[in-house]
């Protein structure tokens, strides 16, 4: 497999071919793929290219939890500083 710029590891690839896997799992994958995600890569670009490329699956679990991830990170704003702590 050619590395991909999207998924430099391949979990994401290697997640669609496992039977049987469940959101579980996928919710795993899907941390350690964030993780591995170089840092000039966008989290959100990445993930709606995994959608556009796997998305035909619509019932896979990994699909879903993309676009979970990709909904979480349109959503989600700079919450560090005090403002960030006083709502822990």
């Amino acid at each position: 497999m050619k590395r991909d710029r999207f998924d430099p590891k391949g979990l994401i690839f290697e997640a669609y071919r496992i039977d049987g896997i469940g959101m579980a799992e996928c919710r795993t994958i899907f941390l350690d793929w964030a993780l591995s995600l170089p840092e000039e890569m966008e989290a959100r670009r990445a993930i709606a290219a995994l959608i556009e490329r796997h998305g035909a699956e619509r019932d896979h679990p990994m699909t879903q939890v993309l676009r979970e991830g990709l909904e979480q990170a349109q959503s989600t704003g700079r919450r560090g500083g005090r403002a960030g702590r006083a709502r822990q």
